[in-house]
């Protein structure tokens, strides 16, 4: 009696069990094709842009650009596991509510989050596949893309100074860049460090353009609006028109630059984080004053920093040094948080196009492919407008650009447990 009771119970969990292994084979299948799919095309735009034109210039043989191609793969999975997920997501159960199988199921006394609990946990899954990409596995190998695209092409004209970071490789300079974008400069310090026959001198312009000339193999950096500040003059404040500064191009052809912030690990980001808060401590505890700016202390605080100045600068001009110095790294402590909050929020996609995509795809019931890329891509845009709004005011602290970051994956997975609940309710 006490087994035959238990009967209809054990069936129930075998037809859950069957029930689940359905789902999740078929969502597992639809990811696998998206991801193929658009990691495709996401590849394709690199290869279109940087590995075809090394093949066609017959410059390197074809299992180089294998190479480089695989190495890319890594990068494009960064933003193709999401993008795949989300699409398979409204593709399957748009296709099961067209096809009325999840009604099938709710009427064997099945709810909506009793199915849908593997999908969820394989979000999850795809969640920590999706951090290590973000974190490690992505950056590391689009440094490593990037570092082979530079050595196979030997070309100066290819050579990109790093934003957001202190260059302290070109001799007798140091050098900082707010941003580049291919060769446009924007937020540029040139820091000329003292000499026995010459004074230390700080240039600082808004905007500037950076072009090679590799007759002389050097390169150039064309300011526009200059301000320069001579340490050890009196009348040390110059304004220009337009300045011209010529670098060696030996430590570009190196490669001995760290790799820009948004090519950085999570550890490398961190590290750099730390350092420069370091830095903004020790500026802070300087104390520069009319009364101590030539003391031997602070000389050698400034010192430790790398940023000489002459003993008979004026108290202005030190202190003019001081805030340049310390708003810059104001900055780039930002730029740096924000790249931090961007890998690690990044990572949380997969859950929450998982939690929009089950209860939209059940509301626009269609079996049609082409409904479900056109809304999963919609879906997908939204999110990355917050990514990429966040990130267009990392320069600006105050507004908070390492929270905006987290806005879509709170947005998103709110509204789809709200549509979840009352998809689960028959609402």
């Amino acid at each position: 009696m006490h087994g035959a009771a238990d009967a209809p119970l054990c069936a129930g969990i075998h037809c859950l069990k069957t029930l689940h292994k359905y789902i999740t084979g078929q969502v597992l299948a639809a990811l696998l094709l998206t991801v193929a799919v658009f990691a495709f095309v996401v590849l394709l735009l690199n290869v279109l842009k940087d590995v075809l034109p090394l093949l066609f210039g017959g410059q390197v043989p074809l299992w180089l650009v294998a190479k480089a191609i695989g190495l890319l793969m890594p990068f494009a999975c960064v933003y193709a596991l999401p993008m795949g997920f989300i699409t398979a997501t409204l593709l399957v159960f748009g296709r099961f509510s067209a096809d009325q199988e999840l009604t099938a199921m709710r009427a064997s006394g099945v709810s909506l989050l009793s199915l849908i609990t593997p999908v969820l946990l394989l979000s999850l899954l795809c969640c920590g596949l999706s951090a290590w990409f973000n974190l490690d596995l992505g950056p590391r190998s689009r440094v490593a893309f990037v570092n082979l695209r530079f050595e196979l092409l030997h070309d100066l004209a290819n050579a990109q100074i790093p934003e957001g970071q202190f260059i302290n490789e070109f001799p007798g300079y140091r050098v900082y860049i707010g941003k580049n974008n291919n060769g446009e400069l924007q937020d540029i310090l040139i820091l000329r460090l003292q000499t026995s026959t010459n004074g230390a001198v700080v240039t600082h312009a808004p905007r500037g353009r950076f072009t090679t000339d590799r007759a002389l193999n050097q390169l150039v950096v064309d300011l526009v609006e200059p301000r320069i500040i001579n340490l050890g003059a009196r009348n040390n404040i110059t304004s220009m028109q337009s300045w011209r500064f010529n670098f060696s191009a030996t430590a570009i052809t190196n490669r001995i630059f760290k790799p820009k912030i948004s090519d950085m690990t999570f550890g490398q980001l961190r590290e750099e984080q730390r350092g420069l808060q370091e830095e903004l401590r020790e500026l802070k505890q300087l104390n520069f004053s009319a009364a101590n700016a030539g003391s031997p202390a602070t000389l050698e605080g400034l010192k430790q920093l790398n940023l000489a100045v002459g003993t008979n600068a004026s108290p202005a001009a030190t202190a003019a040094l001081l805030r340049e110095e310390t708003n810059i790294r104001l900055r780039a402590s930002e730029r740096v948080r924000v790249a931090m909050h961007q890998e690690i929020a990044f990572s949380f996609a997969c859950f929450g196009f998982t939690l929009v995509g089950i209860p939209l795809g059940i509301r626009v019931h269609r079996r049609e492919t082409n409904i479900g890329i056109a809304l999963a891509l919609g879906l997908v845009a939204v999110y990355y407008g917050f990514t990429m709004l966040g990130g267009s005011l990392a320069a600006r602290p105050e507004l908070y650009p390492h929270l905006i970051l987290w806005l879509p994956n709170f947005l998103f997975q709110g509204i789809g447990a709200a549509l979840l609940w009352r998809a689960n309710r028959g609402l």
